[in-house]
């Protein structure tokens, strides 16, 4: 077996090194991401695993706080020209000036010697200075491959061509763009690939990381979907059968219902921030409503409704509150002749399945109540949304969650269309839903659900899959 590859994440202080090591091990614990200049002030490390076996080991080190002043300390330490450059490193950790004034900086170039690699992380916003060219004359000096990452890519103020200019300059052209808090999808694919191309020693035990990273998110995205598939089920398919008594007094009904549903969509939220490896505190969304792993707005109001883009249908009037409708079905009649009728037309539609045992329950002074279709395309915009915005966070970001354009696009389209035919299906399958227990629900395990669950799937990754493969 090939023994681990150990890579060492340096850089000056404040850049994102341990913001780096979170995102690649999903780990939003590892170190503390801080806007503080010098948080880490020891080696810690961690692995990557494949299969269960540690493939690769990653050591976050302190940052480079005085490089200016060390290259002169180790340029005189060298005194006559042609001293081997790792000799005069070796010195130097020996000596007094490595546990004093440069001790931050002799614990990062320990652990760059002890080393396969070192991933030198850049804030691509900050200017080159003079600072980061010493850096890289003392890494250099180490006689490890360099591999220079550019963080903070995704904004507009990032400087990515004049660091690719510099870094060619001083002869490091192998450089990998990773946004530790802006993921794209293939940009660890390709920070692997990087690496392949300096540590051909390793090349297979990067191979079955890119293999292994590509298989667990097409993991999570179905995942995902699943979690979403089964919601959206529950929730269209959960019907409340309401007596001709009780109809007056719909209001006590309805809010229970509404409740039911909220907490059915925060079940999935909880799942979904669980599946992502998130906490409640990481997210707190911008583009999205979403405060400490919670909804801000109310699935019931018409502005939750307006921020998707979708209106309150004449059902919703009906019900007496955005987002439930009331389904009479009595053709005109009262509910006392319906009632009248029901029992001898009971026996003849109870024959045809669910549409003749629901209008044999109408016939018989009973009414139906259960989610407006725009209420269940609200509910899918905003999980899907919210699992567009998780699969695009880094795990050291400290911002507020955001959606991409094109996801926001294919999620208008998505939405403006009817229900996929699952969810219409479900609406006449109370039995289906999982969510309290009047209407028949509770049932979740019918061979018709599970099918209508795995049709759903299919439509929500199409959803949530990217548009295209990444470029060369």
């Amino acid at each position: 077996m090939t023994p681990p590859l150990k890579l060492c994440i340096v850089g000056h202080t404040n850049t994102g090194k341990t913001s780096l090591v979170r995102t690649l091990t999903r780990d939003t614990s590892f170190g503390e991401v801080s806007s503080r200049p010098a948080t880490t002030r020891h080696v810690e490390g961690a692995a990557l695993l494949v299969n269960g076996l540690p493939l690769v080991e990653l050591y976050d080190t302190p940052g480079l706080e005085d490089p200016i002043g060390l290259l002169e300390a180790l340029d005189a330490q060298r005194g006559e020209r042609g001293r081997d450059w790792i000799e005069v490193i070796r010195e130097f950790l020996d000596g007094g000036d490595a546990h004093g004034r440069f001790s931050q900086e002799a614990k990062a170039i320990r652990q760059v010697l002890a080393s396969d690699a070192a991933l030198y992380v850049i804030d691509a916003r900050d200017r080159v200075l003079a600072k980061n060219r010493d850096e890289l004359e003392i890494l250099g000096r180490c006689a490890r491959p360099i591999i220079p990452v550019l963080n903070f890519i995704a904004g507009a103020d990032a400087r990515t061509a004049e660091w690719r200019e510099h870094l060619g300059r001083v002869n490091m052209h192998v450089v990998a763009e990773f946004d530790t808090v802006v993921l794209d999808e293939f940009g660890e694919q390709r920070l692997y690939e990087k690496m392949r191309t300096l540590l051909d020693p390793f090349r297979s035990t990067l191979d079955a990381l890119i293999a292994e990273r590509a298989t667990q998110r097409g993991g999570l995205v179905h995942a995902a979907a699943a979690l979403v598939a089964d919601m959206l089920l529950d929730a269209a398919a959960y019907t409340v059968i309401v007596s001709e008594q009780d109809v007056d007094r719909q209001g006590p009904r309805l809010e229970e219902m509404k409740q039911a549903v909220r907490a059915r969509e925060q079940q999935c939220v909880t799942a979904l921030l669980e599946l992502f490896r998130f906490r409640p505190e990481d997210c707190e969304a911008a583009d999205l409503p979403i405060v400490r792993g919670q909804w801000g707005t109310d699935l019931f109001s018409p502005t939750a409704l307006r921020q998707f883009g979708l209106r309150l249908g004449s059902a919703a009037a009906a019900g007496g509150m955005a987002g439930l409708a009331v389904d009479a079905m009595t053709g005109g009649l009262s509910l006392g002749a319906a009632a009248a009728i029901g029992a001898t037309l009971g026996a003849l539609w109870g024959s045809v399945g669910s549409h003749g045992r629901r209008l044999a329950d109408v016939f018989r002074g009973y009414t139906e109540l259960r989610l407006q279709e725009e209420t269940v395309k609200l509910l899918a915009a905003r999980q899907i949304d919210l699992v567009q915005a998780l699969l695009r966070r880094g795990h050291a970001s400290q911002d507020r969650l955001r959606i991409t354009a094109e996801a926001q696009a294919k999620l208008s389209a998505w939405v403006t269309q009817p229900l996929p035919q699952p969810l219409r299906d479900a609406r006449h399958q109370p039995e289906w839903s999982r969510i309290g227990g009047a209407g028949g629900g509770g049932n979740g395990g019918s061979t018709g659900r599970a099918d209508a669950r795995d049709r759903l799937v299919e439509e929500l990754l199409d959803v949530l899959r990217p548009a295209a493969a990444p470029g060369g």
